[in-house]
This record gives structure tokens, sequence and C-alpha cells, in this order.
């Protein structure tokens, strides 16, 4: 019995037996590395602007504290849920043992949608809900950072509201914050620049010029839009991309700069052109070289999997593909190249990192130190995927996994269980 439910938690509870099954973890060890330190469940009401009062539901799950303090997003979607954010979370862990960062996984989020409150409400609730968790979050017990409709902004007010609290300023307690607040050079842009870096290295390794080759991008949010951005930096002709309004398609390539400021301008994609508009359900079964889910979990189901048409998959989401579908993807190894999210997305937290360390020195870096280490990181990281799934002659999600979790029990092991 657990308190955790619903598809997303059953999908990383089912990736972990599989992984568990993999490194032979006895029995009685599984619990103590799946379920979470911690969960806290808050109400977070606030006044709305019609004078009434609205409560809404807030959560924050801690996986992994024997690593060092946890870190993760705070996400404000109308689904969230305990058991999802305790999946992310979990994912987490997994992801900054795997690229060697001194953290646990955690993750938080608020059951609203952002888009029907006002900026006021946004605000109001963003700072009560940081109140909330004043008591269980810290620099060194559980650094915040953005996610699914939070941004920087709402990072500021989260560390104002923490900083308030104490009587000085705090700002290491958040990161993905604004320059002006004690941000870092390059972390927006981080996850997608780490995705789009990671797949030009698979086209490399697999002789694709990049000048000819094409990539599809589901998801046009941060993360999505940057990845294409920078594809089209390298040269690769993006002739597809998709958000929660609709997709765009192009076989000549599509304009990603111009639909970069458009989707800057408006929020979405929504309204750029009546003529390019194309079949959202459509978009990841195109033929490309790169196909980038960067939207929400399990979009790509057993059914899907098997119509996939990429020879590159960079899992920009979390938890993109279902485990049905990577039973699909296991009989298609030499078809399709797969780089799994706690190492394709990873550049977004090594980055996060970067910003803590700097705000804990009270140093900052220039941008291209914060990608030249960002790459140097991920770049190990890709390797000690490869080499793994080779040796092993697994996938390399198993691969990237089995790193993570042996990261992690290891820790556990050596710091022993307090009596």
């Amino acid at each position: 019995m657990t308190v955790y439910s619903g598809p997303v938690f059953d999908m990383a509870a089912k990736q972990f037996a599989i992984i568990a099954d993999h490194l032979s973890i006895p029995l009685d060890e599984r619990d103590r590395l799946l379920l979470p330190k911690r969960a806290v469940t808050v109400s977070c009401p606030i006044r709305r602007d019609d004078g009434t009062v609205m409560v809404f539901e807030g959560y924050r799950v801690q996986h992994l504290l024997t690593r060092g303090p946890t870190k993760g997003g705070t996400r404000f979607a109308p689904t969230v849920g305990l058991g999802e954010v305790a999946a992310l979370a979990i994912w987490m862990s997994w992801k900054c043992a795997l690229v060697g960062l001194p953290y646990g996984g955690a993750k938080g989020g608020v059951s609203v949608d952002p888009s029907a409150i006002s900026k006021r409400e946004l605000e109001a609730l963003s700072r009560r809900y940081m109140q909330e968790m004043i008591p269980f979050v810290g620099p060194h017990t559980d650094v915040m950072a953005p996610d699914m409709g939070t941004n920087e902004q709402i990072m500021a007010w989260f560390m104002d509201t923490y900083s308030m609290h104490y009587g000085h300023t705090v700002m290491e307690i958040v990161t993905g914050k604004p320059l002006s607040a004690g941000g870092t050079l390059g972390r927006r842009e981080a996850t997608g620049r780490g995705v789009a870096y990671l797949a030009k290295r698979v086209l490399n390794d697999l002789a694709i010029n990049l000048n000819g080759a094409t990539a599809v991008v589901q998801g046009f949010g941060n993360v999505g839009s940057f990845a294409a951005l920078e594809l089209h930096r390298y040269g690769v002709k993006v002739i597809a991309v998709s958000d929660h309004t609709g997709a765009l398609y192009s076989a000549s390539g599509l304009d990603i700069p111009d639909l970069f400021r458009h989707a800057e301008r408006h929020g979405s994609l929504a309204g750029y052109s009546s003529e390019l508009q194309y079949d959202p359900r459509a978009v990841l079964t195109l033929a490309c070289d790169v196909l980038v889910p960067a939207a929400i979990e399990r979009v790509i189901d057993g059914d899907i999997a098997k119509r996939l048409r990429c020879r590159v998959l960079a899992e920009a989401a979390n938890g993109p593909t279902t485990p049905e579908a990577d039973l699909v993807l296991e009989q298609r190894r030499d078809e399709i190249f797969l780089i799994p999210d706690i190492l394709c997305n990873a550049g977004g937290v090594v980055v996060s990192y970067f910003e803590w360390v700097q705000d804990l020195q009270q140093l900052f870096w220039e941008e291209n130190e914060v990608t030249q280490r960002e790459c140097q990181i991920l770049d190990r990281a890709f390797d000690q995927v490869v080499t793994r799934a080779r040796r092993d002659n697994v996938a390399h999600r198993t691969a990237a996994s089995a790193i993570g979790v042996e990261r992690v029990r290891a820790a556990k092991t050596v710091r022993g269980l307090f009596p």
C-alpha cells in the first residue's frame, strides 16, 4: 500500500522494477530506493480579484536526501497531483546521480490553470505556496526551480517570500531566477540547449549531415522552443512543431527564429499561420532524423512507438515514453537511437546546480563558461551511458537508469540505515 497513485507514478515504479531486476537488487532494499523520503500536501487560500476566497492544493515531494539537498521544479497545472509529483521526483534522483550532481530529486506543484487567474492572483498563489513550504525547504534541504506553468518571475516571488521570512536575501533557495535577482546566464536556454547538443552529437556519430537533417519538435514551450532554435542554428531543418494550441508543418523547413519570437510575444503558436497548420496527432509519427518530444509525460505509447519514423529520439520531456513503448523501442534499437529523458534533458538541472553554486559563493560566471561546463558534463554522462549499454547489451534507458540507481544505492549503503 502507498499514498502515491496514478498512471505516471505507476510508470515510474514499473521502470524502477525493471532496473532493480536488472541490477539484482534484493527485494528488501527496493522500497527504500523507490519510495520518497518526504511528501507534503498544503492548502493555499488566496483572495480572488472579485473578493472571494479560493483554495488551491499544493504538493512537494522530496525523494532522496542522502546525496545532498533535493532539487526539482515546481509546476502549476490543472493535472498536478501527488502521484505525478512523486514520479517526477524519483526521475530527478536518477538524473542527478547520472550526471554526478550532489542532489537528490524533488518536485512540487499546485493544481491550477495559470491562464485562468490574473497576474495579481498568480503572485498571491505563488507567495502563499512558498510560505506554506518554508518549514520544509532551504538552500541545503530542498532547492526549487521552474517547471511547466512557472517561470523566472514566479521564482523571484518564491525567493522574495522566503527571504522576507528570514530577514535577509537568500538567493540560493531557488534557481531559474531572473539575472537581476541572482540568476545565472544560460539557465533559461539550458535544457533545450542540452537536448540539441546531444542530438547533434548523435547525428555526427551516425554520420548524418547536419545541413541535410530534419527535426520535429512536439511541445514548443521553454524547452522545445530553445531546442528547436539551437537545432536550427546547427543547420538542421525543423519541419514541424506543435504545442497545446496546434501544430505547424513545412517540408522545406519552418522559420524557427520567427516562430520563437511569435511564441515569446503571444505565449503560444496560435495565430502564426493558417497555411502551415497540421494535425497535432500526426506530428510524432512524421518522417524525420530527430524527434524531440518536449511536452508532457506518456505521449509515446506502444502503438505510436511502432509508427515512429525518426532516426534519433531525443526525450526532452520527463517520461514521454511508456514502458509498453520501451518494449517496442527495444526491438527497434538498430533503427532508432534513444537519448533517454534523464540524460537528454539533464542540462536544465546541471545549470541550475551552477546557479546554486554561484549564489552560495556570490561569484558569477560568464555564459560561455556555463555552456562549456554544461556540455562537458553531458558528454561525460553520454559516454558512460553508451559504454554501459554496449557492455551489457541493454537499451540506453536501462543503462542510464542503472547508473543512476546504482549511485543512489551506493550512497544509501555507505551511509547506512539510521537505527
